[in-house]
C-alpha cells in the first residue's frame, strides 16, 4: 500500500487567497464579476471560480468595458489601468497583494526622485507583475532576467535595483554581487530585497520533501512561472518528480516499485486539487 502525504506547506500564497476570497465574497451577492486576466495560474481552479460567475478578460476587453466591477488580481496593474477605469466609470476591487503593493510604491517613489537612477527590475519580461512594476516608471525601467542580462547594464549611471517577488534569490544575490563589482565611481549602486518570503522559503522546504519520498507528484497549473521553479527544485533532488495539472493525467506506472508518494504544488496551486490528485492515486492501488 502506497504510503501519500500531501506537503503541508504547498498551496496558495497569502495574496492568492485573498484575491479568491474577494472574488467569491463578491459573487456571493452577484451573479458575474470580471477579472482582469487570470485570477490565478490555475486552469482548474480559473473552472471552478468561472462556474461561480468570474468572467475573465483582457486589457483589450477591460478598454472597452463601460461601468460595471473588475478585480484586480495579486499580481498588480499599472497606474494607467486605474486611470481607465476611472474614465469608464469602472468600480475597481483591489485584490494586489499587498508585498506587491508596497514594491510598486518603493519603485515609484524611486523613480519620482529628483536624481533619478537607472531602474533596474530582476523579473520576467511579460510577466503580469513585471508589467504592473514597469508601468510605475512609465516604461522606462530595464527588465533582465538572469546574470548574464545584467552584464549589459551601463555602470557609469546609478543603478536601482528590485526585484519580482517571486523570484529566485540566489538568482538575485548573484546579480546584486555583480552589479556591486561592476558598478564605476562615481556612479552608485542600491538594491532593495523585494522578493516574497512565502515564496523563496518554499524551496528549502519543497527540496527535503521531495527527498523524502520514493515519488513526487507535483500539482501546478501550465502557466505558473513560480510552479516551474518549484517543480525544478523537485527534479534536482528526486528524478521520479512528475509535474501534472490535473488527476486524468497521473500515471500508474510512475509508482512501479514505490512505497511513498509526496504530492506538493505552487503558490497558485488550490488545495483541493492536491487532494484529487490523491484522491486518484488511490484509486490506482
Amino acid at each position: 500500500m502506497l504510503q501519500i502525504e500531501i506537503d503541508a506547506a504547498s498551496g496558495f500564497c497569502f495574496g492568492v487567497t485573498t484575491a479568491i476570497g474577494k472574488a467569491e465574497e463578491e459573487l456571493t451577492h452577484s451573479d458575474s464579476l470580471y477579472c482582469l486576466g487570470d485570477i490565478v495560474h490555475n486552469e482548474r481552479e480559473c473552472d471552478r471560480l468561472r462556474d461561480l460567475g468570474l468572467q475573465t478578460i483582457n486589457h483589450t476587453t477591460f478598454g472597452e468595458l463601460r461601468g460595471g466591477k473588475v478585480l484586480l488580481r495579486a499580481h498588480g496593474e499599472p497606474p494607467k489601468t486605474y486611470k481607465q477605469a476611472e474614465q469608464n466609470n469602472i468600480e475597481i476591487i483591489d485584490a494586489t497583494c499587498p508585498v506587491v503593493l508596497q514594491l510598486q510604491r518603493r519603485i515609484k517613489k524611486k523613480y519620482d526622485s529628483p536624481d533619478r537612477p537607472l531602474i533596474v527590475i530582476y523579473g520576467k519580461r511579460g510577466h503580469a507583475e513585471v508589467l504592473g512594476l514597469v508601468g510605475q516608471t512609465n516604461g522606462e525601467a530595464i527588465v533582465i532576467e538572469n546574470l548574464e542580462e545584467a552584464e549589459s547594464l551601463d555602470f557609469t549611471r546609478n543603478i536601482c535595483l528590485f526585484s519580482q517577488t517571486t523570484k529566485s534569490l540566489e538568482g538575485f544575490q548573484r546579480i546584486v554581487e555583480y552589479i556591486t563589482a561592476h558598478i564605476q565611481a562615481p556612479a552608485t549602486f542600491e538594491y532593495f530585497d523585494t522578493i516574497c518570503r512565502q515564496v523563496a522559503n518554499r524551496l528549502p522546504n519543497i527540496r527535503e520533501f521531495a527527498a523524502r519520498h520514493d515519488v513526487i507528484i507535483f500539482v501546478c497549473g501550465l502557466k505558473s512561472s513560480n510552479g516551474k521553479v518549484l517543480y525544478e527544485e523537485c527534479r534536482k533532488v528526486n528524478a521520479h518528480s512528475y509535474m501534472v495539472d490535473e488527476p486524468q493525467s497521473i500515471d500508474a506506472r510512475w509508482f512501479e516499485g514505490a512505497k511513498s508518494v509526496g504530492i506538493c504544488g505552487a503558490t497558485s496551486t488550490p488545495k483541493w486539487l492536491m487532494e484529487a490528485c490523491r484522491d486518484a492515486i488511490q484509486k490506482l492501488q
